[in-house]
């Protein structure tokens, strides 16, 4: 079972709800080990003395705040709760917002806000209310010394609370290159292409099932790992080459609607776009041995045709030199028959 991380308590008013904080998230990714590729052998994480080079065991390292070049302000982890004890125990609700304010972007990790025995009916009550009211309460919380925002919300019968980036952690979109001036001047989409578009959506609508999707890239990689063993791999650093599909640098409005037009109806809605989009992947570029290929080609091509050419001029040429004198001595009867 899953441990808590956290226990306080939800404020808002006047009233608080006594929580634990559960992770509602874990992962299943493959552990990959790091190893030297000179010797196979496994290379671990330690946490060294940068000066002498030895560890430091987990019991003696402590938070150090760097005020000045090579001066610290050390603080324990007593210490830092003890700056506001207050903060460090609860999930502070600042503000309620409607539920469709709040976007996706700012969501990070979420937390099941478990309810202790004292609780309970204050914490069914607030996860009615938020309900009813289509509310999310914007709080703070402190958490292994950081403090986050947060947004609580009811999740079926639970309460969750999701930790949010703050605003200065967010990127402006400028810094991308996604500037106003640029995106003002990308071509508005046609009205057949936008119906296209919307039919495409339409077909491809479907309600929300998350257990309906899993991770394929991780089932692909165990079955390279799979292959690997069982052909004997297993100490050599392959070097794998990809087959990465390439990128197009965008379709054509002609393009654009055979796609659409061609995604309608397929059976593998997921695969639909992805799989039409390689039909107009542009032409691959020339390389120097394909342009040189193809202008001996051509060389050898012309040559040919000379030739042809040439053969032709010498066989209609024997060609008159034989019929020539049969035509002159023809005359020559012609002429004496008339004389007769």
């Amino acid at each position: 079972m899953a441990r808590a991380i956290w226990k306080g308590a939800i404020s808002f008013g006047l009233v608080n709800v006594p929580v634990s904080l559960f992770p509602a998230s874990t992962t299943h990714t493959l552990d990959l080990d790091w190893l030297d590729k000179r010797t196979m052998s496994p290379v671990g994480y330690k946490r060294v003395n940068k000066e002498n080079g030895k560890e430091v065991p987990r019991d003696q390292i402590v938070h150090g705040y760097e005020y000045e070049k090579g001066n610290y302000v050390v603080l324990s982890d007593e210490e830092i709760r003890s700056a506001n004890p207050a903060a460090t125990q609860t999930v502070d609700i600042l503000a309620f917002v409607d539920a469709t304010d709040v976007s996706f972007m700012y969501l990070d990790t979420p937390y099941y806000l478990v309810p202790e025995r004292s609780g309970a009916k204050a914490y069914a009550l607030l996860h009615a209310a938020l309900i009813k009211a289509g509310k999310l309460g914007i709080a703070r919380v402190v958490m292994h010394t950081r403090q986050h925002l947060a947004v609580l919300a009811p999740a079926g019968d639970a309460l969750v609370l999701d930790t949010l980036r703050w605003q200065d952690e967010m990127r402006d979109p400028a810094e991308v290159g996604l500037t106003k001036d640029k995106l003002s001047k990308l071509g508005a989409p046609g009205d057949r292409e936008l119906d296209m578009a919307m039919k495409l959506i339409a077909e491809m609508s479907e309600p929300w099932r998350p257990d309906a999707y899993h991770d394929t890239f991780q089932d692909d990689l165990k079955a390279l790992i799979e292959r690997k063993v069982a052909s004997g791999q297993t100490r050599e650093v392959a070097q794998i080459e990809t087959s990465a599909p390439k990128l197009t640098g965008g379709a054509n409005v002609t393009d654009l609607m055979a796609l659409l037009k061609q995604s309608l109806g397929t059976k593998r809605k997921g695969d639909a776009v992805t799989i039409e989009a390689q039909d107009v992947e542009p032409k691959p570029a020339k390389t120097a041995k394909t342009a040189k290929a193809a202008k001996a080609a051509k060389a050898a091509g012309k040559s040919a045709k000379t030739a042809t050419k040439k053969k032709a001029s010498k066989e209609a040429s024997t060609t008159k030199t034989k019929t020539k004198p049969k035509t002159k001595a023809a005359a020559g009867r012609a002429s004496r028959a008339k004389t007769k």
